[in-house]
């Protein structure tokens, strides 16, 4: 008999056993979906990390922006703007025409406003008094 537990955090080998499941499946409905991670981070010069943006992009010509952070010491001098570009431009270098992530309006909801980014969805009150927003640009 199956058995079902509950895990905190998976291994890199249950990650990557879920994800190639789901890949396996969808190229039974659609062409190969395909999966390529990007990451640019932020370091001082003693290499300490002070930002970072994680993503990835498909076959489909889509970039998925997963987690971004600039230290609040930083913010406000250019290096989230300098990281989403990269990331954008990475992409773009790869075929995608089209970017998207998820943000709360209390987090940089504003921020990605400012870089070409428009909300396409929006649950109010996720948390009380705030949104999670979804976000997505054109990357052409």
């Amino acid at each position: 008999m199956y058995q079902i537990a509950r895990k905190d955090k998976l291994s890199e080998l249950e990650q990557a056993t879920i994800w190639d499941g789901i890949e396996a499946f969808s190229q039974t409905k659609v062409p190969a979906t395909g999966r390529y991670e990007l990451a640019f981070v932020l370091r001082n010069p003693n290499g300490e990390l002070f930002g970072g943006v994680i993503g990835n992009y498909d076959n489909f010509g889509w970039l998925w922006i997963d987690s971004f952070w600039v230290s609040e010491k930083l913010r406000g001098q250019g290096y989230g703007t300098k990281l989403i570009g990269l990331i954008e431009q990475e992409a773009r270098k790869n075929g995608c025409e089209h970017s998207h992530l998820t943000s709360f309006s209390y987090q940089a909801v504003e921020f990605y406003k400012r870089r070409g980014y428009s909300i396409f969805g929006e649950l109010k009150d996720y948390m009380p008094g705030h949104s999670r927003c979804w976000l997505r640009k054109s990357l052409s």
